[in-house]
């Protein structure tokens, strides 16, 4: 398909026939699903009008240059849409091909781009000029082509998406129906343009600074919380690749498949008191995977208590153990973990840092089952950004993990003989 020039076209009934011959299909039905799918994407598109599917009768279709593809990561900004709209008025003074969306959607991104509009205008008129000095038809099938392109990436009359509203910028909005500033320092006033809001006294104008500080406020707060979808991703696979032999559909565990055969010893040998290598090896995974395994957590408290710090676990469980109280034991239990691991003089002191003390000392006058929360926390993460990895490092544990390796192997050797 890719050998096609983009000169010539081809009827929709053509492609189907085309796709089941290549590709191997026998149901045009699912044939033409392709091809609608593949036009809905922008590979191809039809002449005569905008709708991106894929028709099996006598309509025209051009194949897309390959610049336009997406799989070649091209993707639009705002500042695009407004150079290809503007150009499109150049082209055409009296605006008589503009839908009456594209046109507000030029005036909204005119407003928008104030203070750059003569950058975009100039932009528009430099390829304007270009597309003048080439061939009639080539121009034509040009223009076609780019207006494939921005049916599929245009914004849908009356909807929002990335090319019309920046999604950087509204996840920087907290209200949005009031005054602010966007980042090309054009004020949109929302309710100036009401009826109902023409008596309201005039809104101060904030001052450089205010501005400016506002903006590091709203930048540090997205930074924050905004994670790049390649970063995410690979979290994603190198999770499923560390777990994947720990999932019975796609590794069959021993004996056999709680999920199909009914039979419950695998979780059974996951409960049990003794740990078998599959569960050594995954406290090495994180530390969670040794907290929430009661093995795991008696090995680690036997670490801890070579370290001579075994009161950090002991207060973590305690204060685990004080959320599942009833309400009633709750204040006299919050006293017993007071006096063993906080007060003063206590015979299992823990250390934690000022704030969370204070805090915690705050809390202990009205006891709940959440007042230990912060230096709970305190102690979580002490546990796991020093002893945690010392006793992944540690000779009992490595000595554990390889003598349950030999104890399988031995198992295996034994089976096949």
């Amino acid at each position: 398909m890719q050998s096609v020039s983009a000169f010539f076209c081809l009827s929709g009934s053509d492609i189907v026939q085309w796709m089941q011959k290549n590709l191997n299909i026998e149901d045009q039905v699912e044939a033409l699903h392709l091809g609608t799918l593949m036009a809905a994407h922008g590979y191809f598109f039809p002449i005569s009008d905008h709708v991106l599917m894929l028709k099996d009768d006598g309509t025209f279709y051009r194949f897309q240059t390959p610049y336009f593809w997406p799989s070649n990561c091209w993707e639009p900004e705002n500042t695009d849409y407004a150079v290809y709209l503007c150009k499109r008025t150049m082209q055409n003074k009296a605006r008589l091909e503009l839908a009456d969306y594209e046109a507000e959607s030029l005036a909204r991104l005119q407003r928008a781009f104030a203070r750059k509009w003569e950058f975009i205008f100039m932009q528009a008129e430099a390829q304007a000029k270009v597309d003048k000095k080439r061939d009639k038809i080539e121009r034509k099938i040009l223009d076609s082509q780019e207006r494939a392109f921005w049916d599929v990436h245009r914004p849908v009359p009356g909807c929002v998406n990335t090319t019309e509203a920046d999604i950087k910028k509204s996840s920087r909005m907290k209200q949005p129906h009031k005054t602010r500033k966007s980042v090309y320092g054009l004020q949109n006033d929302i309710r100036s343009h009401s009826p109902t809001h023409t008596a309201a006294p005039e809104v101060k104008e904030p001052t450089e600074d205010e501005l400016r500080n506002q903006i590091q406020l709203w930048q540090t707060q997205l930074d924050r919380h905004r994670l790049k979808m390649s970063k995410v991703a690979e979290s994603l696979l190198s999770f499923s690749e560390q777990y994947i032999e720990y999932d019975p559909f796609f590794t069959t565990p021993e004996p056999s498949n709680p999920w199909i055969s009914d039979d419950v010893t695998s979780w059974e040998l996951e409960a049990s008191k003794e740990a078998g290598q599959q569960r050594v090896k995954r406290w090495g995974f994180c530390f969670d995977e040794v907290l929430k395994d009661p093995v795991g957590r008696e090995q680690f408290l036997r670490f801890l208590e070579s370290e001579f710090s075994s009161e950090n676990l002991r207060f973590w469980l305690a204060v685990q153990e004080l959320k599942k109280r009833p309400i009633r034991e709750v204040p006299s239990r919050v006293q017993e973990i007071w006096d063993e691991f906080l007060a003063s003089g206590a015979p299992s002191a823990i250390n934690v840092d000022s704030r969370s003390y204070d805090k915690t000392t705050q809390n202990i006058k009205d006891p709940g089952r959440y007042a230990f929360q912060d230096a709970q926390e305190h102690i979580y993460k002490l546990m796991k950004s020093d002893s945690y990895s010392r006793f992944i490092r540690s000779s009992a544990y490595q000595e554990m993990l390889q003598a349950k390796k030999k104890v399988k192997r031995r198992t295996k050797f034994d089976l096949f003989f």
